[in-house]
C-alpha cells in the first residue's frame, strides 16, 4: 500500500552559512552545554540527565547547573528520527517531514487573544457628498470556542494552508484550565482534516487529550500510525533554564512516543545575544538540550528542531519580526536543523501591523519568501497573524493564502525537461512560420493545465484597491461551503469517553 500525504513543495534550499561556520556554531553550541551548562528546574530531569553522565550541580532547593558532554549530545541525536510522520484525519492531508528533503509546508500558529472581524462599510465623502466608498471597519472580539471553530475551518478551505496550529485562545466563561484541552483540540480536529497541532495547557488533561485522538483516528493502534495531533513545548525559558512544567510535558510526551516540538523562543537583545553568532549558538544549543532528553526519555522518539528566535525593539523590548536579523537568525537555525538531520519547525508570516493592508503584506513577504526558500519543512505562523502575534484576523488568513501560493510557485522546480525544450522550439518555429508571430493561441492549455499563474484574485475594479473588500468576499464564500465534520458515530464516542468537553460543542 502506498502512503498518501500533502504533496508540499520541495526547494532547492538557499543557504546563508558555510560548512565551516556551521561546524563553529556547532562547536560553540556544545560548549554552552558542556561548559557553562543549563539550569535544570525539574528533578527528574535531573535525574534522568545524571544516570546518563551529565555532571549536576544543586543550586538551591529548586534548581540544578546540569553540563552535557558533547558525546551524549551526539548520541542522542543520532538516534533522533530524521523523518516525522504528522498524520491527519484525511490521510491524504498528513505531513512527512523528512530532514533529508526540504519539503517545505505551511500552517497557522501562535495562540492569540485577540480576533480581528472586518466589516465593510460605505463612506461618504465630506467634499463631494456623491462620492462614496466601502471601506473596512475593524473590531476587536476575544477568541472564543466557536471562533477557533471558524479559523479551522476556513483553514480546511485554505489550500496552501497545510497544518492547523490554533490562532486563537478560547476564552469563554466555562472554559477552565481543567477543560481547556479536550475542548481546544476537539474543536479543532472537528472542523479541519488537516494536521491538528498545539501545545498543552494542564498536564493532568494529556491522557484525555491522546484518548480524543484515538478515537477520531480510529484506535490506539490506528493513532500511532496516523497521529492526527501532535504537541508543542517550550521547555527551555531563555537564557538556559528548563522550566519544571514544560519538562515534565517533554518527558510524558516523549514516554508516550507522540510527536512533538521541542520549541525555544529567545530574544536578541534580551533574553538573548543581538549577535548572529551568540543568538544562534544559545538558542541551538537549547534546542539541543530538550532534544538530548527526549532521546533518553525513549530513543527514537519523534521530535521536531522548533527554531523562533526573535529580536527585541530596543524602545518597547517587544518582539521585532520585521528586522532582517530576524531572517538571518531564522535561516542560521534552519541550516543547523539540517545539518543535524532533524526537521526543522521554524517561523514566517510575522509583523508589527495591526490590521490587513499594504505594511501587513510586505512584512509577511519579507518572512516568507526567504524562510521557505531556506527549506525548513514546517513554517508555523504564516496565515491570519497581526501586530506580532497579539491579533488572528481571518480575513488575512484569506490573503496570506493567495501570497504563500504565489511564493509556492515561485519556488516551484523549473521545467526544463526534452520534452519541454522540444515543445517550445516547435512552437518558434511555428510562430515563426506564421503571419501574426504572436504564442497566444499556445496560452490556453499552459493556462488550462494550471501550470502558469493567471491573475491575482484581488485585483481591484476600476482601478480602485479594493483587496480587502475582495477578500471578506473570498472569505464569506469559503465559509459557506459544508464542513467537513466528524461523523457522528465517532462524536458519539469522544463524548461518551472523554471527560471535559462542554456539552454545548455537541452536534
Amino acid at each position: 500500500m502506498v502512503e498518501t500525504f500533502r504533496e508540499g513543495l520541495v526547494v532547492r534550499p538557499y543557504s546563508r552559512l558555510s560548512e565551516e561556520e556551521i561546524g563553529r556554531l556547532d562547536r560553540a553550541s556544545l560548549s554552552i552545554l558542556e561548559d557553562i551548562g543549563i539550569i535544570c528546574f525539574n528533578d527528574e530531569a535531573t535525574g534522568i540527565l545524571a544516570a546518563n553522565g551529565c555532571r549536576t550541580e544543586r543550586l538551591d532547593e529548586r534548581s540544578h547547573k546540569i553540563r552535557l558532554p558533547a558525546s551524549v549530545v551526539r548520541d542522542a541525536l543520532a538516534s533522533a528520527p530524521s523523518a516525522v510522520k504528522l498524520g491527519a484525519r484525511d490521510p491524504g492531508n498528513a505531513l512527512i517531514l523528512d530532514a533529508e528533503v526540504p519539503r517545505i509546508y505551511f500552517g497557522s500558529g501562535s495562540e492569540t487573544n485577540v480576533w480581528l472581524d472586518t466589516d465593510m462599510e460605505v463612506f461618504v465623502s465630506e467634499r463631494d457628498p456623491g462620492r462614496k466608498k466601502r471601506l473596512p471597519v475593524f473590531t476587536e472580539e476575544r477568541g472564543n470556542v466557536e471562533r477557533l471553530g471558524t479559523a479551522a475551518r476556513l483553514a480546511e478551505e485554505l489550500e496552501h494552508l497545510d497544518f492547523f496550529i490554533r490562532p486563537v485562545n478560547i476564552q469563554d466563561e466555562d472554559i477552565t484550565e481543567e477543560n481547556h484541552d479536550v475542548n481546544k483540540f476537539y474543536i479543532s480536529l472537528r472542523n479541519t482534516t488537516k494536521h491538528v497541532q498545539a501545545g498543552l495547557t494542564s498536564l493532568g488533561q494529556l491522557d484525555n487529550v491522546v484518548r480524543l485522538a484515538e478515537i477520531v483516528a480510529g484506535g490506539r493502534e490506528a493513532f500511532k500510525e496516523n497521529p492526527v495531533i501532535s504537541f508543542i513545548t517550550c521547555t527551555v525559558k531563555s537564557p538556559l533554564q528548563m522550566v519544571d512544567d514544560a519538562t515534565q510535558k517533554l518527558i510524558e510526551f516523549a514516554r508516550r512516543g507522540i510527536p512533538f516540538v521541542v520549541s525555544s523562543s529567545p530574544q536578541g537583545g534580551s533574553t538573548a545575544p543581538i549577535q548572529e553568532a551568540g543568538m544562534v549558538a544559545q538558542i541551538n544549543a537549547e534546542i539541543l538540550a530538550g532534544i538530548t532528553l527526549t532521546q533518553l526519555v525513549n530513543p527514537g522518539t519523534p521530535v521536531i528542531y522548533g527554531s523562533v528566535p526573535v529580536r527585541a525593539r530596543m524602545d518597547n523590548l517587544h518582539d521585532f519580526y520585521g528586522a532582517p536579523e530576524f531572517n538571518q537568525y531564522n535561516i542560521d537555525c534552519i541550516q543547523m536543523a539540517r545539518y543535524y538531520r532533524i526537521p526543522c519547525y521554524s517561523t514566517a508570516g510575522v509583523g508589527d501591523s495591526k490590521v490587513p493592508g499594504m505594511q501587513a503584506t510586505i512584512e509577511k513577504f519579507f518572512t516568507h519568501i526567504p524562510i521557505a526558500m531556506s527549506g525548513a519543512q514546517y513554517i508555523h505562523y504564516a496565515f491570519g497573524l497581526l501586530d506580532r502575534t497579539n491579533t488572528f484576523c481571518p480575513v488575512q488568513a484569506v490573503l496570506d493564502n493567495e501570497h504563500i501560493g504565489m511564493i509556492k510557485r515561485f519556488l516551484a522546480s523549473p521545467r526544463l525537461s526534452i520534452a519541454d525544450v522540444d515543445e517550445s522550439l516547435a512552437q518558434i518555429d511555428k510562430v515563426m512560420a506564421s503571419h501574426q508571430k504572436l504564442y497566444a493561441r499556445f496560452v490556453r492549455k499552459s493556462l488550462r493545465s494550471g501550470r502558469i499563474y493567471s491573475h491575482y484574485p484581488f485585483e481591484g475594479r476600476n482601478g480602485d484597491d479594493e483587496v480587502i473588500d475582495m477578500a471578506v468576499e473570498r472569505m464569506d464564500r469559503l465559509l459557506l461551503r459544508p464542513a467537513r465534520s466528524l461523523p457522528v458515530e465517532t462524536e458519539t464516542r469522544v463524548f461518551e469517553e472523554v471527560p471535559g468537553l462542554l456539552s454545548r460543542l455537541r452536534t
